[in-house]
């Protein structure tokens, strides 16, 4: 008989797509305690799904029985300001790391557009930014603890082999206890949005990616016009001009906030007005400038709750890519309400990481949480497929494992390195038991 099913209290990624009712709860606070619930875990026949702040869309870190949250597993290890290195425990925050490694001279070298995931959760996840100069944030580390499938505590250096498969780990190998990153002096940023022909944007986008540090566009469908968020990288001491108080809470919480979810509500329920929207949304953000703290400017708040799905893709494709799904759009007559964002990133040398061997350009549809992703999401899933299209872990998408060894050539590697270190499958969901092969926890690993 399983403990506890059903006296916890159900949870949920932050979108609201995936819940789990986990048998039991787990806040480890040290190694030793990680090892602990595995072993418990192995004693009783139960699965162990690690989870960080629930940012991710698909099912990855969806707990089938015993749930381990990272929150008691924070804070800086050690710093070495001399070789820019930080060792952190798996749970931090990425919103908490600036104030760990500011005061050494530090920043992390790049990240996404939202700071709100684990540290372990992004990096296992292939989260990224843009900036073709700069990969994943998997690049950043540079060893890596985790408690394995047997309970046993697995550190990867930098010298070994196995670290760049056990980087982007979807949490099939174990539970991470702690990373370390390489990160970079620590920097300002400024970043200029403005509005652009979308055509032009298109015309040179990859040429532009290896001009500028960092640089990304967003699209309402229906509309000719990209939204370019541009940033260069100055020294730490350059001077800054963030955005005031008033303009933050003017620009940032109340228009694209309350006021967007109330466009994305009106939308959901009369589909007909979105295209006009869209085109009030495309004419009305996007055209402001910022120069402050590499991290402030980074990330920003979302709010408006929404489902979404990626796809990396040659970087040379990406501009085919949005051609086609505007085309496939007007064809049906769609306008999503929700504008898609383009991003670039360098190739990467991690296993499971959608830029492994290749610059990419990544494709984000996002659709509000009210509405139902499917026929948009496959539409542009068939898309990107059609260019050789990787979908990103923390995404929603309907590949399996077949499908994908075609995709990441280095599959075949990361199933071998899963076998020795979680042979028994404690570490299975559903989400793995679709993307990986050998999900029977009998000792009898399945074909697929």
């Amino acid at each position: 008989m399983r403990p506890g099913r059903g006296a916890r209290p159900a949870w949920s990624n932050w979108s609201g797509s995936v819940t789990a009712d986990p048998v039991r709860v787990e806040h480890p606070r040290s190694v030793d305690d990680v090892v602990t619930v595995v072993h418990r875990a192995r004693a009783q026949d139960l699965r162990v799904k690690p989870v960080g702040s629930g940012h991710s869309f698909s099912p990855v870190a969806q707990a089938p029985d015993v749930q381990v949250r990272l929150d008691g597993l924070t804070g800086l290890v050690s710093a070495d300001p001399g070789t820019r290195r930080v060792t952190l425990r798996a749970g931090t925050p990425l919103h908490a790391i600036p104030a760990l490694v500011d005061p050494l001279g530090l920043a992390m070298t790049n990240l996404g557009d939202i700071d709100r995931q684990t540290v372990s959760g992004a990096v296992s996840t292939g989260t990224h930014g843009t900036g073709l100069a700069f990969g994943g944030l998997s690049t950043q580390v540079v060893a890596l603890t985790l408690v394995d499938g047997t309970g046993v505590v697995q550190t990867f250096g930098e010298d070994d082999p196995d670290l760049a498969g056990a980087v982007v780990s979807l949490g099939a190998l174990g539970v991470v206890t702690e990373l370390t990153l390489q990160c970079t002096d620590a920097f300002t940023l400024a970043l200029v949005e403005r509005p652009e022909p979308l055509a032009h944007v298109l015309d040179d986008f990859a040429e532009r990616c290896r001009l500028e540090d960092h640089l990304e566009f967003f699209w309402f469908p229906g509309t000719d016009v990209a939204l370019t968020k541009t940033g260069t990288r100055l020294p730490a001491d350059a001077p800054r001009a963030p955005l005031s108080r008033r303009r933050r809470v003017l620009e940032d919480e109340l228009l694209a906030h309350r006021v967007y979810e109330l466009v994305c509500r009106v939308g959901a329920r009369l589909p007909r007005v979105v295209p006009l929207l869209n085109r009030v949304g495309a004419a009305t953000v996007g055209n402001r400038s910022v120069t402050d703290r590499s991290d402030r400017v980074f990330a920003t708040s979302r709010s408006v709750r929404f489902h979404e799905t990626e796809w990396a893709v040659p970087l040379a494709a990406l501009t085919s890519v949005q051609r086609e799904i505007d085309a496939a759009l007007r064809r049906r007559g769609w306008t999503p309400s929700f504008p898609l964002e383009f991003r670039a990133t360098a190739a990467d040398d991690r296993w499971l990481s959608t830029a492994y061997g290749r610059e990419s350009g990544y494709v984000a549809a996002h659709l509000y949480h009210r509405e139902d992703p499917g026929p948009y999401f496959r539409l542009v899933r068939d898309i990107a497929l059609a260019h050789d299209g990787r979908p990103h872990w923390g995404k929603m998408h309907d590949l399996d494992h077949r499908a994908l060894t075609d995709l990441l050539p280095r599959m075949g590697d990361f199933v071998a390195l899963r076998e020795r270190l979680d042979p028994g499958r404690v570490f299975a969901n559903a989400y793995l038991e679709q993307v990986l092969p050998g999900a029977v926890r009998d000792g009898q690993a399945s074909g697929g």
